[in-house]
């Protein structure tokens, strides 16, 4: 798989003009951009030179720090809708042009491909990649693929104790199977960190009655997940609300977005479109909680499924979110974990 060519639309020289994809340096190159077919090269930005922004890298790290998980084993295995694998680069296409008015630098790592149905070896070495972007990043964010995604999350953020796991989902993704898929990563996750000694804090935004079993709920429970209905969440005041009072118990939080929690009329590009799903200001609002924390220390977004887009919306959307946590993280004071 070829490298993503950062590349997009140039309105002309100077911070001024400056988008997405003038903020990204490819892991070990020190550049930033790369033109491709039919779109313009990056240009010179007045203030942010090559060298600059290098130099800035050295001392002070990255705003945020992308990787890709190119796969949909896991759907495949979950017996869902297969092209996830193709998610990566499709959020990197729609982030690219995105006008940004803060001065970032974000390094893109690349991607790790789940290959020959390795999805177990694909998760161990996303931790890995993970954790080592972490060094020089106050923000990971990796770009899905299915929602195995998540499990491979998990290990490169560590068995950290007080980690709070928030999902934005309409599912739990807490299933029983003899070996992991899509819907088994916070099974997996909660297995790891009872192993660990350290607390399973999980809470979900978004879950659906109807496409979750009694078992799921009651698994649920068992695990002392925290959990807020679709119905409960048409408007933001009560997921807000949720959320924040999740966020008071933990020291930093993962937040994990399956894009299958939009309406499909907004998101119909995913493995199992939502037939109600949370509205997208909804979803943003929770987005802007806890990165007002001063908490989060990794994002992943997952089940975009480009094959079946319509008119690129859930790519959109998708990159909306990522843009605006991204950019609000980097101006939001981080609060020490204990």
């Amino acid at each position: 798989m070829a490298p993503f060519a950062w590349s997009g639309r140039s309105d002309g020289d100077g911070p001024a003009h400056r988008r997405f994809w003038h903020t990204v340096e490819e892991a070990g190159s020190g550049s930033r951009g790369s033109a491709a077919d039919g779109l313009a090269p990056r240009p010179a930005l007045l203030s942010r030179g090559s060298s600059q922004s290098s130099s800035r890298l050295d001392q002070r790290g990255a705003d945020a720090a992308l990787v890709g998980f190119a796969s949909d084993e896991g759907v495949r295995r979950n017996h869902g809708r297969v092209g996830a694998a193709e998610g990566p680069d499709a959020l990197r296409a729609a982030l690219a042009s995105l006008a940004v008015h803060e001065d970032l630098v974000v390094v893109d790592h690349g991607d790790v491909a789940v290959t020959d149905g390795d999805l177990e070896g694909g998760q161990r070495r996303l931790g890995e990649l993970v954790a080592a972007a972490r060094e020089s990043a106050d923000l990971t964010v990796v770009l899905g693929g299915g929602h195995e995604t998540a499990y491979g999350s998990h290990l490169g953020l560590g068995p950290r104790p007080r980690l709070g796991v928030l999902n934005l989902d309409a599912h739990f993704d807490l299933r029983e199977a003899e070996r992991p898929t899509s819907g088994t990563p916070f099974r997996q996750i909660a297995a790891d960190r009872h192993e660990a000694g350290v607390d399973f804090d999980y809470a979900v935004v978004g879950i659906s009655r109807t496409s979750n079993t009694s078992r799921l709920f009651d698994t649920a429970d068992e695990l002392g997940v925290r959990w807020l209905l679709d119905d409960d969440s048409q408007d933001p005041g009560r997921p807000v609300r949720f959320v924040e009072d999740f966020l008071a118990g933990v020291d930093a939080v993962y937040l994990t977005i399956d894009l299958d929690v939009l309406p499909a009329a907004v998101a119909p590009g995913v493995s199992a479109p939502a037939a109600l799903g949370v509205p997208p200001f909804v979803i943003q609002a929770v987005c802007d909680a806890v990165v007002a924390s001063g908490k989060l220390v990794h994002l992943d977004v997952t089940e975009l499924n480009p094959r079946l887009d319509v008119d690129q919306r859930t790519a959109r959307v998708a990159a909306r979110l990522i843009h605006r946590i991204i950019t609000r993280h980097a101006s939001t004071p981080r609060q020490q974990e204990a």
